[in-house]
């Protein structure tokens, strides 16, 4: 026994402490920032590279639900748009996500449309199906890091389970291919009721570089409603803890 706790002592504190306020490295590409004296020829010129059209033409808002995060646009205008490595972006109001010029204001979610019912149940228990709508498995290994040592999302409740009969939510990643669009109604009738939606990453939210693409039906995505964006490609997990909590109403 003693033997064991030495090995434990040795390890130190592995987890985070403080999942609100950890901070990640500078390189980290969070919320944008664009400058308020951007121009009509730099929008023009930057909305035309934007590989997802994530940047607005007309007026150079940048779409966190479109966006890959590549920095190309800073990289173009290093003056007027830089990422910071703010990484909390949820939110559960899709024109949240626009980052409109001169604004530097935090993305949170809007209070008076979380539905009562999922503070009221899930606030101390959430589980959740996790559900690869034609993911490229990358926000798939983010999601898999909220339940380990380091992030132990746990901690709050909040675990993802093998059968969607014993979830509350649904959270969904990838793009949403056909092929997947069948097993992906199966799985979100087989929730009891209420149940959630997360939109977890940039493909699921919009489709990222494959909308437009034959190959996809999002008709499941577009006609249920949607309890929370989390944004990135993938995202951060601190983003979808974060996310996930202010949903959930904890502190």
């Amino acid at each position: 026994m003693l033997k064991e706790i030495k090995v434990l002592k040795s390890h130190g504190r592995q987890y985070i402490k403080n999942l609100r306020t950890q901070p990640v490295s500078g390189l980290f590409r969070g919320r944008p920032v664009i400058s308020g004296d951007i121009t009509t020829q730099e929008i023009e010129n930057v909305s035309a590279i934007c590989p997802v059209k994530a940047i607005d033409n007309r007026s150079g808002s940048i779409d966190l639900g479109r966006c890959v995060f590549c920095k190309e646009c800073s990289f173009m205008l290093p003056g007027k748009i830089r990422f910071t490595n703010d990484y909390r972006i949820a939110s559960n109001l899709r024109d949240a996500l626009v980052i409109k010029p001169g604004s530097e204001n935090p993305i949170r979610l809007e209070e008076i449309i979380v539905r009562k019912e999922i503070r009221k149940l899930f606030k101390n228990a959430l589980k959740l199906r996790q559900v690869s709508a034609g993911g490229d498995n990358s926000a798939e290994l983010e999601l898999n890091a909220c339940g380990n040592v380091n992030f132990d999302m746990g901690r709050y409740g909040i675990e993802f389970v093998a059968s969607p009969r014993h979830a509350d939510g649904i959270v969904i990643t990838g793009p949403g291919s056909k092929n997947m669009a069948e097993p992906l109604e199966i799985t979100y009738k087989a929730i009891p009721l209420p149940k959630i939606i997360i939109l977890a990453g940039t493909d699921a939210i919009s489709g990222g570089i494959f909308d437009g693409s034959p190959a996809l039906d999002r008709r499941f995505i577009e006609q249920n409603h949607i309890d929370l964006f989390v944004p990135g490609n993938p995202m951060h997990p601190l983003t979808f803890i974060n996310g996930v909590m202010d949903l959930l109403g904890i502190s």
